[in-house]
């Protein structure tokens, strides 16, 4: 059991992931034509546990449950990877990576989140407002605003052909590439 443990918590090859969620989409097809999605859970569970007056969450949450046992799994299965199968050395990154984050600010790297962002103190502060409550409130904004996350989009919606899909996609890229190269280092510099 124990050579079955070290196996499962060395790195796997990322082509793994590729098949599994490549799977997934005709699966849910033969499950019964469902799409997958995870930002639509929010409005599930808001459905489900706010007895409000509120139009949007006035629907048959009952028919989309299969999904809140999706999401349910993902969490529980993200917390026995973290807590049984996680491996105990540092997280490996590039040493250009590395430089480049300590020109930011960010020198701990043995998480696979850096300290220096995710603490107390930075939630409140500036750059935490910044990259948590706006950054949520733009997250949350978008996906609603684009009809779905980008799981939806990228996976369900490419495979099925969707053209707002693809526009989608292709924004959510931009913005990552924007973000991740211009509004992300000026945040660090807070």
């Amino acid at each position: 059991m124990s050579n079955l443990i070290e196996f499962i918590r060395q790195p796997w090859h990322w082509s793994v992931a590729g098949v599994l969620i490549g799977l997934t989409v005709p699966a849910l097809l033969i499950l019964g034509n469902k799409s997958f999605g995870i930002s639509a859970n929010l409005r599930h569970i808001c459905a489900a546990c706010l007895p409000a007056n509120i139009p949007f969450f006035k629907y048959d949450w009952k028919k989309e449950a299969w999904n809140l046992f999706f999401i349910g799994g993902v969490v529980i299965g993200g917390f026995i990877a973290a807590q049984f199968l996680s491996d105990p050395n540092d997280v490996q990154i590039s040493p250009a990576l590395a430089a480049s984050l300590g020109q930011q600010g960010i020198t701990d790297l043995s998480n696979m989140v850096p300290n220096q962002l995710f603490n107390w103190s930075t939630l409140f502060s500036l750059k935490g407002f910044f990259f948590f409550v706006a950054g949520g409130f733009l997250v949350g904004f978008g996906t609603r605003y684009a009809g779905g996350c980008t799981s939806g989009h990228a996976i369900s919606g490419l495979a099925n052909l969707q053209w707002p899909s693809l526009v989608a996609t292709i924004c959510f890229m931009v913005g990552g590439f924007i973000s991740a190269n211009l509004i992300v280092p000026f945040l660090l510099g807070l």
